[in-house]
């Protein structure tokens, strides 16, 4: 049996109901399929009925999506929360009403022989093709997933595509990680528990309050939202030191006091599990003297995750292939880096393995152009995105917006969406408004858009035809230099005897430059033209590596030319 996994589940539900049909059809196939998730992506009958019982603490819209999620709970086949329409993707609700790794009841959950993530595997179970993603393989591999054992059924063949995302992927799962997140739904759960089984153990309720209390201390500790430090430079400091401690004792005050009721409750016994577990991520993340670790921490405005993250995970990937004997198959547009796989295969340990670099079937000498425009302002300087939203605006407007433009970060995205909405009349979408699913669907309705964006829309999206022919991207995509956590791979890269940008820096920037540059051909009747506002493309030696590894489309420096190019009839 083959499985194939791919980068996301956007990718995922698209390869399940449009690329596989299309396959098995060409290939007169009549075996079963099957599309298998994380537990996360799918309704937990017993966390629903549990909310619902203690709905009383929950917010107005966040209960009023519970009783919504009561009644679709009588409708849906697969529990598949994707296909809920009547809950919007960003609920507060979700988090409550399904399971993760670490609060699954398992085989002790009462609701477990109607568990949705149950009926997925024994269907993928039966299934000749399973359709997974890399997280859940990865999560499948590492974790083992408790309480289910493997979710993923034992394969011949394992296919990847998109698997230049595995090695980012898989250094979250080799390493460790705990959030104020995990910390908070510990405690509800644990308040759960005292309000529904244990009411004559009040204590319950006073170390659930202060686990929440500790962790949103700590939140407030860490300052400045939309950060990524170092944790070792962090727990430097005195006051980070002290609520650090906090945390620490008040998870051992939940140990501690759900020890007392183990085995009256099904769900305190599982908080007693996770707190148990939480309490040894916090002592592993506290030993910050390990090499060949990087330790760091993230914070949004309201929660935060505390991480170490292994600088390769080579060899431990490499295990992970030979426990599963078969044929492994990786796949990708963007593998390569000046046609060479070696990043690619060193950074999973991948040896002696056969290698096949495919040309793109379409023709982008006829379909598309390349422009990187003279005068170029300085990103860094004031007034940037001003300045670069005047020069791009004549071409965006010729084109009657069906732009994407692409940015490296999310102020400049902000700046330039702010500069478009005010010189333009077109329609500007901009990425964080709504949801990735709605704003695409936006765009396209609309016809004549414009999409601001950064991250989240340099892969994964594919909008065909005339709805999108102009791609801009802001500046050459180099991780930030502070970010701890290529600090820590350049300076291990630069300790083997290494060269941290060319070994590390580049061929990152390179992939994920492919990936945004991807956006714009994706059928052999598309044409547009791809806009790169980087100067660096074609002053600095660099540059062409970036250009060696990008389709071979004309360039161009004259954004007039661009604007004539796009003018011409597609049929021309």
């Amino acid at each position: 049996m083959p499985y194939s996994s791919t980068g996301s589940k956007a990718l995922q539900d698209q390869l399940y109901s449009r690329d596989l049909p299309t396959v098995a059809k060409a290939l007169a196939f009549t075996g079963k399929t099957a599309l298998l998730k994380g537990r996360s992506n799918y309704l937990c009958l017993e966390r629903l009925e549990q909310q619902a019982l203690a709905g009383g603490d929950l917010p107005v819209q966040t209960l009023s999506d519970v009783i919504l999620l009561r009644s679709w709970s009588n409708q849906t086949r697969d529990g598949d929360i994707s296909t809920c329409v009547s809950v919007a993707e960003d609920s507060q609700a979700w988090p409550l009403v399904t399971s993760t790794n670490d609060n699954c009841l398992g085989s002790d959950c009462p609701l477990y022989k109607e568990c949705f993530v149950v009926k997925a595997r024994k269907k993928a179970m039966d299934a000749d093709v399973v359709i997974v993603n890399h997280h859940l393989f990865l999560a499948d591999m590492v974790v083992k997933e408790s309480g289910f054992g493997e979710l993923i059924p034992q394969a011949e063949v394992m296919i990847f595509d998109e698997a230049h995302q595995l090695p980012d992927i898989a250094s979250q799962y080799f390493g460790q990680s705990l959030s104020s997140r995990q910390l908070l739904d510990l405690a509800k759960d644990i308040t759960i528990a005292y309000r529904t089984e244990l009411k004559d153990t009040q204590q319950l309720q006073k170390c659930a309050d202060r686990l929440a209390q500790s962790a949103q201390d700590f939140r407030l500790q860490l300052g400045e939202p939309g950060y990524r430090g170092n944790l070792r430079e962090l727990l430097a400091d005195s006051r980070i030191q002290r609520a650090f401690l906090l945390l620490d004792d008040t998870l051992e005050l939940c140990y501690d006091v759900a020890k007392l009721s183990l085995g009256r409750s099904a769900l305190l016994d599982a908080a007693f599990e996770r707190a148990t577990l939480y309490r040894s991520r916090l002592k592993r993340l506290k030993e910050i003297n390990q090499p060949g670790y990087s330790y760091w921490y993230e914070c949004t405005s309201r929660h935060f995750t505390l991480a170490l993250t292994p600088l390769t995970v080579a060899d431990k990937f490499k295990e992970v292939m030979e426990q599963k004997p078969g044929s492994w198959i990786f796949t990708s547009a963007t593998l390569s880096v000046n046609d060479d796989l070696h990043h690619f295969t060193a950074r999973l340990g991948i040896e002696q393995a056969e290698s096949m670099l495919l040309p793109s079937p379409f023709d982008y000498t006829r379909q598309a152009l390349l422009c990187v425009p003279r005068n170029l302002p300085q990103t860094n300087q004031p007034g940037a995105a001003r300045q670069l939203a005047a020069m791009l605006r004549p071409i965006i407007e010729a084109n009657n917006g069906r732009c994407f433009m692409l940015c490296t970060s999310h102020a400049m995205m902000r700046d330039l969406a702010e500069q478009f909405r005010a010189t333009m009349t077109l329609p500007v979408l901009l990425q964080g408004e709504t949801s990735k699913g709605q704003l695409l669907q936006q765009f396209v309705s609309a016809g004549n858009a414009l999409l601001v964006a950064t991250s989240s829309f340099w892969e994964g999206v594919d909008v065909r035809g005339d709805t999108l022919s102009l791609v801009i991207i802001d500046k050459l995509p180099f991780t930030s230099p502070d970010d701890p956590l290529l600090k820590a791979r350049m300076e291990d890269c630069r300790l083997r005897g290494g060269d941290p940008f060319d070994e590390v820096q580049l061929p990152d920037a390179v992939i994920t430059l492919k990936q945004g540059v991807g956006r714009l051909i994706r059928d052999a009747d598309d044409r547009g033209v791809l806009v790169i506002c980087d100067n660096r493309l074609v002053m600095r030696p660099y540059g062409a590596t970036f250009l060696a590894s990008l389709p071979p489309a004309p360039r161009t420096r004259d954004i007039a030319r661009a604007v004539r190019f796009l003018a011409i009839p597609s049929a021309e």
